[in-house]
């Protein structure tokens, strides 16, 4: 439910010179005001540590940011030059956010702004604490207009760190302020999944045990861990995109049907389907880490040798789950989550399995060994899009049937699809926290996971360019 309508607003950016801000964070507001979803004459503010920085210099760094294919050089530049601010925030001693305090009236009384203040902290997770609390013990999780605070994954490392991280910033400001930001939410593909679902009555007809017989989920990456080592080696895959990334899109595909399509119904129903997750069994579960290999005729390093990954790591880079809902609509079918590096491609899918027909009429034709059940392919990058496969006679004789795709792509569609950031932050503006994490949501994802967090590690190792060990295969059997 929207808190309060857009109107011009102070966008602060803390973290403003980070790699978020440059890629993602300025195009995306270059964007959303050149679009006038911003409320107006809107201001932002990019705060970082840097001292030497100046409201110059941020606003060439913003010039130098991708302004998206319809926007020109002049055109970021006319915006920078007027909307785009700096402060330092030095050291993040309470004096420092006074004075930031201080920037922020300033500004405001300057552009006859109205105290709609937005908080973006798009920081490493260890700096959240400090940056709330700075915040809060100044007074500005409060306004004369409205404020809201953005909170980047990942959103603590454990059960424990989650609540006590809901706690302080429930101490400063109220959920209804705080919106939790996971980027794959904010994906056409995935916002359509409920168009796809509810407004379709074939598919929500078929969208229960009865017709569905298994549920894969997919979020499959190239590359390896980069330069990352730092922040991997702490996570892995499980913290890293399971218990975020792919289990929020599992709750949307199992969720039940909403009240009205808003956030407090939708985000209620994402809760329910987490809290009805069964615990996970051991033997549910595999993880993985990446050996050296050849890939497309290049040598790539093993896990234990990229820069910075300790030479007994046992952190996994790839991890297979079985998740069981005991619910009425779910009970008896596995959802399968999967992740991993250096995976063949690059493809975050979920795949709808349907039961294969019940009635063979075409085995006396020899085809029984044909027949293939129909999959449903949601599919969220690279080629955004939906294909539905069934199965047609192929032309001429013998009797053969083939499997075919019906697709739906969006590139082809729509001529421009908004970045997530864009269709997040619009949201932000407007108040609309249906694509943001709830706080229990959060709480109930770790809880779900908590029993694998500390369990001993014993990764299956996998070939560089494949879909992962083949124990994964045998869980999905």
């Amino acid at each position: 439910m929207a808190d309060g309508g857009t109107g011009a607003s102070l966008f602060v950016i803390f973290g403003g010179t980070g790699d978020l801000a440059r890629r993602k964070i300025l195009p995306a507001l270059h964007q959303l005001h050149l679009q006038g979803a911003t409320g107006g004459d809107s201001v932002v503010l990019g705060v970082a540590r840097d001292r030497e920085m100046n409201d110059a210099g941020y606003r060439a760094l913003a010039r130098e940011a991708d302004g998206g294919a319809d926007a020109t050089r002049s055109e970021v530049a006319a915006w920078a030059e007027h909307a785009i601010h700096y402060e330092s925030i030095g050291a993040g001693a309470p004096d420092d956010y006074v004075r930031l305090r201080a920037r922020i009236e300033q500004i405001e009384t300057d552009y006859g702004l109205a105290g709609n203040r937005a908080f973006y902290v798009a920081l490493p997770p260890d700096a959240f604490p400090g940056t709330i609390t700075g915040l809060g013990e100044v007074g500005l999780g409060r306004s004369e207009g409205w404020t809201r605070i953005v909170i980047e994954k990942p959103f603590g490392r454990d059960l424990a760190s989650a609540r006590a991280l809901n706690d302080l910033l429930h101490r400063y400001f109220s959920e209804e302020q705080v919106y939790r930001i996971d980027h794959y939410l904010g994906k056409e593909t995935v916002q359509n999944l409920l168009v796809f679902r509810f407004a379709n009555a074939m598919f929500e007809s078929l969208w229960n045990r009865d017709h569905i017989e298994a549920v894969q989920i997919t979020v499959a990456e190239e590359l390896g861990v980069e330069r990352r080592a730092g922040y991997y080696e702490r996570a892995g895959a499980l913290r890293d995109i399971v218990q975020n990334h792919l289990t929020q899109l599992m709750t949307l595909v199992a969720m039940e049907v909403p009240s009205a399509i808003a956030a407090d119904p939708i985000r209620a129903e994402k809760i329910k389907a987490l809290r009805a997750v069964a615990p996970i069994r051991s033997e549910n579960v595999v993880f993985g880490q990446y050996v050296g290999g050849v890939v497309d005729g290049e040598a790539v390093p093993a896990y234990h040798d990229e820069p910075g990954v300790a030479a007994a790591s046992t952190t996994e880079t790839f991890v297979a789950v079985k998740l069981e809902i005991e619910n009425w609509r779910w009970q008896g079918v596995p959802f399968y989550l999967r992740t991993g590096k250096r995976l063949a491609r690059r493809l975050t899918e979920i795949e709808v399995k349907f039961r294969r027909a019940p009635v063979w009429l075409f085995r006396q034709a020899g085809c029984e060994d044909e027949i293939h059940r129909n999959t449903l392919l949601l599919t969220l990058q690279p080629d955004e899009g939906f294909s539905l496969l069934f199965e047609i006679k192929a032309p001429g004789q013998p009797f053969h049937l083939r499997r075919q795709p019906l697709r739906f792509n969006y590139a082809e569609a729509f001529a421009q699809i908004p970045d997530a950031y864009q269709t997040l932050l619009r949201d932000l503006f407007e108040g609309d926290q249906t694509l943001f994490v709830h706080a229990d949501e959060v709480e109930a994802a770790w809880s779900l996971f908590a029993p694998l967090l500390d369990a001993p590690r014993d990764p299956r190792p996998y070939a560089a360019g494949s879909w992962g060990p083949a124990e994964a295969e045998v869980l999905e059997a």
